[in-house]
Parts: C-alpha cells; sequence; structure tokens
C-alpha cells in the first residue's frame, strides 16, 4: 500500500540547513579550489541527513509499523506512562545515518498529545524516556487498541517537530513529525500485542512490522 506522498525527497525541515551548508561549500570553492573539500563533505552528510525516502506500507490492517528508521534497543513489558497501564513497549532508536522523519505505527485518530521538556542524554540509553525532552501522541486505532508513540529528543537532538493533534486522523506510515539529529521513538502497546521484533533489528519506518494488535478491539 502506497500512501500519498505530499512531501519532498528532502525534508522541509532540512532545507534551511542545506542551502546554508550548499552556498559555504561553493564560496569556499571559488576562494580555496579543493581546499573547500571538508565543507562539501558536510553538506552532503546533511543532505542524508535531512532526506525522506517513501516507503511501501504494509497492507495488513493489524500491522504496527515501525514509527522510525533506527536499530530496535528495547522491548519489554512495562508502564506506560501516559495512559497508565500496564504495556509492551518497543523502542527504536535513531543515530545521525538514519532517515529521522516520523511515521503513524496504526490507523486511527489522535486522542492527546503531551509535551514534556527535559534533559538530553544518549537517547539509546533506558532513562531516556524518562529524563529526556519528549512528545506523546496516544493513538486510538481503528480496532479500538490504544497505542502511545514517544518522540524521544537524543545527545544531539535538539528539537522535537509534530505536526499534528488531538482530534487527527492518520493512516498507518503517515508522516507526523521529524526529529533533529539522533533520537529515539518508544511505542507502548496492549501487552497481548504479538512482537515481530527483536533487539539488534533494523527497522524501516513505515515499512518494517514490529508488531500485530490483537484481534479483539
Amino acid at each position: 500500500m502506497k500512501p500519498p506522498y505530499p512531501h519532498p525527497l528532502i525534508a522541509r525541515e532540512g532545507w534551511p540547513f542545506v542551502a546554508v551548508t550548499t552556498a559555504l561549500a561553493l564560496v569556499a570553492t571559488w576562494f580555496l579550489g579543493w581546499w573547500s573539500a571538508p565543507l562539501w563533505l558536510v553538506a552532503l552528510f546533511v543532505v542524508q541527513f535531512f532526506r525522506d525516502p517513501s516507503r511501501e506500507v504494509p497492507d495488513d490492517p493489524r500491522a504496527v509499523v515501525s514509527p522510525a528508521d533506527g536499530r530496535i534497543v528495547a522491548v519489554e513489558r512495562t508502564r506506560d506512562p501516559w495512559l497508565e497501564r500496564d504495556a509492551l513497549k518497543i523502542s527504536v532508536f535513531m543515530n545521525v545515518f538514519n532517515v529521522h522523519s516520523n511515521r503513524a505505527p496504526v490507523d486511527g485518530a489522535v486522542k492527546k498529545r503531551w509535551y514534556h521538556t527535559g534533559t538530553f542524554l544518549n537517547a539509546s540509553l533506558d532513562k531516556a524516556s524518562i529524563d529526556n525532552e519528549r512528545n506523546a501522541l496516544w493513538f486510538r486505532a481503528r480496532s479500538g487498541q490504544d497505542v502511545t508513540c514517544v518522540q524521544i529528543a537524543g545527545l544531539i537532538a535538539r528539537r522535537i517537530l509534530c505536526y499534528v493533534g488531538e482530534g487527527t486522523e492518520l493512516v498507518r506510515g503517515e508522516r507526523y513529525g521529524f526529529i533533529r539529529f539522533g533520537s529515539r521513538v518508544d511505542v507502548y502497546l496492549p501487552v497481548d500485542a504479538e512482537v515481530r521484533a527483536a533487539l539488534g533489528d533494523k527497522v524501516y519506518a513505515a515499512e518494517s512490522v514490529i508488531a500485530r494488535l490483537p484481534a479483539n478491539g
């Protein structure tokens, strides 16, 4: 299933960064010639960081897709601090070489949004889920289950961007936010969800199925 793709291949969040680094590299080339090579490497890094490719979304209506590119760093039963329930948590860590566009993990409506300021610990640490700056969305899936998706700033990331709020309807794989420069996303699911991801797995936003929701709503 290919969802509508209304955004460009280079995320709009990166346009100012791409423009500035490219302009600096061009000016340096004019004055310094090949000594400008390091600036071109910086510009290329910025372009790759803000890339935002289209993705093929699985058709399975019970599928929970990864909200971010990266590596699975946690699969555990824990407490969902946002909905105050027992839950299954799956965490995805994004390094600076991953795509940082965030996608909806399920079809459904945003019931509530929370934002908390915090610290900027390494996002791969468990403490980051509690201590770091974070933005949480409570999704009510079309099948009736509750899913919480939390954007977490990391050691380098200092800007969480979220473009949806209460009442917004999203489909699996639809773009809803972005985190600049290394971060983490936690997904809290019903305890009887079927896990499809394992620690260390490399996952891709909107494409990789990390779990399946239970058949009963």
